[in-house]
């Protein structure tokens, strides 16, 4: 199994999920949840997933969409008046979910990440980058507050607070955006790569942009402040089952388990590629459609330290990976590893 391969070399711990239909094939966990190799990791310790949070935040809004009650192609203004600031007034809600608003980077206080009438405050008086639609630049952390609040002001709930009622809730999942206290017992914390400390620094591998974006550090994503806020960009807390069962939905037409969360249609417009192109934060092509990032026929995306969700809607298969232990973006193949162990273990599903 890749998980035991992984863990064999080196990595502290991790659990990997691969469903179809919406029923697990796959559930497997193991190694450790602290750096001195003593507490083992259980079938319920959960991990911050930093970005693939993002999917979560994502599937949230296609709800809203699908209802009716938000239109993508809507200014985000309509929603959030004070938001048209600054130029900002031809920003669609789309741009929002496809990293093209121009609005990148966070450039305020840690601490104000965790303060959300003063990061989306911040965030609707700022200027864009450039003229929104017209490129795409990764909004690591931008991108949950700016989703976030227009959600907020439809709903009049908190990100977290939408998707544990309408998502997590009814399908049973282990997955939280704003981590209770009473759940800080089943936390891995993250480690930091080989050779480094929690003074690791978030950050693309290689760009040829300027950034001076507030540095988010590995001790930030570690602390208590963090686990309560609501960055819906970058604060989740699940393991590789919670994952692969949300985003379920999404490899099956918009149901599981016989929760019918989208309709087929609002399941098909997440696809839609949004914009193609140099990413000008990541320095690396991409594709987006609506929050999903597009890979050819599977979409998804990873987080900071490895983890990760892949959907195959072909396949009706979602494959996650979740992990406490970081390596060097550019040494980390991990995922894929995984990716392509699931598709081996599909062929040996067909021809049993």
């Amino acid at each position: 199994m890749a998980l035991a391969a992984l863990l064999d070399g080196g990595d502290a711990g991790g659990s990997v999920a691969v469903f179809v239909d919406g029923e697990p094939v796959v559930d497997v966990w193991g190694g450790f949840v602290d750096a001195a190799r003593t507490v083992p990791w259980q079938r319920d310790t959960i991990v911050n997933v930093y970005s693939v949070t993002k999917t979560m935040t994502a599937l949230c809004a296609l709800v809203l969409a699908d209802r009716g009650e938000l239109d993508v192609d809507a200014p985000v203004a309509r929603y959030w008046p004070e938001f048209a600031a600054a130029g900002k007034d031809s920003v669609l809600v789309r741009h929002l979910l496809a990293h093209t608003a121009g609005l990148p980077d966070w450039h305020g206080p840690v601490a104000e990440l965790y303060d959300w009438p003063a990061a989306t405050a911040r965030l609707a008086a700022q200027a864009p980058q450039w003229e929104p639609g017209t490129a795409v630049g990764y909004h690591s952390l931008t991108q949950g507050f700016l989703v976030g609040e227009v959600l907020r002001r439809i709903t009049g709930q908190t990100p977290g607070e939408f998707f544990a009622a309408e998502i997590a809730g009814p399908l049973g999942a282990d997955f939280r955006m704003g981590l209770p206290a009473e759940h800080d017992h089943r936390v891995a914390r993250t480690l930091p790569p080989p050779s480094q400390d929690e003074d690791y620094i978030a950050g693309a591998a290689d760009t040829s942009v300027p950034n001076t974006a507030t540095a988010i550090r590995l001790r930030d994503g570690n602390s208590v402040a963090w686990r309560r806020a609501q960055i819906p960009a970058a604060s989740g807390f699940g393991n590789a089952r919670s994952v692969a069962l949300v985003q379920s939905v999404m490899a099956c037409g918009g149901a599981v388990r016989g929760v019918r969360l989208l309709s087929r249609a609002g399941r098909d417009r997440a696809w839609e590629e949004q914009f193609s192109g140099e990413d000008r934060v990541l320095g690396m092509p991409v594709s987006w459609g609506l929050g999903y990032g597009r890979f050819g026929t599977t979409y998804g995306w990873g987080g900071w330290g490895g983890s990760l969700v892949m959907i195959d809607p072909e396949a009706r298969m979602t494959v996650a990976y979740v992990t406490n232990q970081m390596r060097e973006p550019a040494d980390d193949t991990r995922g894929v590893e995984i990716v392509m162990s699931a598709y081996d273990g599909l062929k040996g599903l067909a021809g049993a």
